[in-house]
């Protein structure tokens, strides 16, 4: 009974359907004519004397149940799919072919978090939707750090930031989404914060919390939690007070010093299944942007996320920041921020170094300090392939340029060859 008013709505008047269905059909119809008369004119019976073939009125009907067919179906597909493509103004045949082309992308993870990490996710969503952050849960400051304290959840915030990222940046929903009230009892907090809080709480579990908000936003790829442990970072940080151990995050970055040693509480925390399966299974892994000891260690300090690391045979690219990060990396080179990576993940777990060579002091403000190249004689250059470039974001350029950073990212001869294949592939498709 279900099955027989589930397809009689098909029939219900002004739903803007059966009129295109009819229409091709009609044109069916008219083909068929027009093919039948040419055949006829061959076929007749003891014809005396032959007849003329009826071309004139054969092409006319050829040519009207082509033209049917095609509008009418043009106009049904349209029709339907019009529910799906609310906010959508290109053409139908255009969100086909870039919808194909990014789900035949090449794997993409990148790991990291804070505001870095969305740079990337924003510089390879045109290309693959293939792709999933890999974003720490150590953060405890802001809107984040309260949530954690009052509700007891892991910091939603730099999930928050890269769900975003992947998310249509021009929709209401993702300007909603970054929200942040400014007053009363809310002020500080951001409206993704609070969902993906609450989201939690109902669904009892934040994987599913994060499956359902990547649905609410569409987002072009998945993101996951390095582990659903609650974990803290602690460093030892010489200060001008000497040497004291640090818990908390911000807390850390608030000392202004040199930090020395850095560490996750409990040490033991377990790797999400789900990131450490997309590790093993890229094709690329994109370490950074971010903060080195904040946003990029606290990933790689879990227990699993170093060892898929190693053992995956993705290429693995590590992306340096443009500018050095007070209470962090102060007077930290290119080959310092590679030296820190060995000391905790070991050498050679990455092939490739993307850095900045490119230093504009327009729109950089006084406080923009950017990171200097290694020394020509530095031994990091004999381990890894250092690539330098612009990657500069002119309006903020202490970050990244997403579009500049693709085409770095990109640049490898085995991943053009592999975009080289899927384009050719699209291309057959498409015609």
């Amino acid at each position: 009974m279900k099955f027989s008013r589930a397809y009689g709505k098909w029939l219900s008047p002004g739903i803007g359907i059966k009129r295109w269905l009819l229409l091709a059909v009609l044109g069916v119809t008219a083909l068929s004519f027009g093919v039948v008369l040419i055949f006829l004119s061959f076929v007749a019976v003891n014809p005396n004397p032959i007849p003329e073939p009826r071309w004139l009125e054969s092409a006319f009907l050829i040519a009207l149940g082509i033209s049917a067919i095609a509008y009418g179906i043009y106009r049904f597909a349209r029709a339907l799919l019009a529910p799906y493509r609310v906010d959508k103004q290109d053409t139908v045949i255009d969100a086909v072919y870039s919808y194909i082309k990014r789900q035949k992308g090449m794997k993409v993870v990148a790991i990291g978090g804070g505001t870095g990490l969305p740079a990337t996710l924003r510089a390879m969503k045109p290309y693959t939707s293939n792709i999933t952050a890999v974003v720490t849960v150590a953060d405890d400051g802001g809107s984040s750090g309260r949530l954690r304290r009052d509700l007891g959840v892991l910091p939603p915030g730099d999930l928050r930031n890269n769900i975003a990222a992947l998310a249509d940046d021009e929709s209401l929903m993702t300007q909603l989404f970054q929200h942040r009230f400014n007053g009363g009892d809310l002020g500080g907090h951001a409206f993704g914060n609070l969902f993906i809080s609450a989201l939690a709480s109902v669904t009892g579990s934040l994987e599913t919390a994060l499956i359902e908000t990547g649905r609410v936003l569409n987002i072009q790829g998945r993101v996951f939690p390095a582990t659903l442990d609650d974990v803290e970072l602690v460093a030892r940080v010489q200060t001008k007070d000497g040497t004291r151990n640090i818990h908390g995050e911000s807390a850390i970055t608030a000392a202004q010093g040199k930090i020395e040693e850095i560490g996750l509480q409990p040490r033991n925390a377990d790797a999400f299944s789900g990131s450490v399966d997309a590790i093993m299974t890229a094709d690329v892994v994109v370490l950074g942007p971010g903060s080195l000891y904040t946003s990029i260690l606290p990933n790689l300090l879990v227990s699993g996320i170093q060892e898929a690391l190693r053992a995956t045979s993705a290429l693995k690219i590590y992306v340096c920041n443009i500018a050095m990060q007070p209470g962090e990396t102060d007077g930290y080179t290119v080959a310092d921020h590679v030296r820190i990576l060995e000391k905790y993940i070991g050498r050679g777990v990455f092939q490739l170094v993307l850095a900045n060579d490119h230093y504009p002091r327009e729109n950089a403000g006084s406080n923009t300090r950017y990171v200097m190249p290694a020394a020509q004689q530095d031994d990091i250059l004999q381990r890894y392939t250092v690539w330098y470039t612009d990657l500069v974001d002119f309006e903020r350029p202490w970050r990244h340029d997403p579009q500049k950073l693709a085409a770095a990212i990109l640049r490898p001869s085995h991943i053009e060859k592999t975009i080289v294949s899927q384009t050719a592939e699209l291309e057959m498709i498409s015609s």
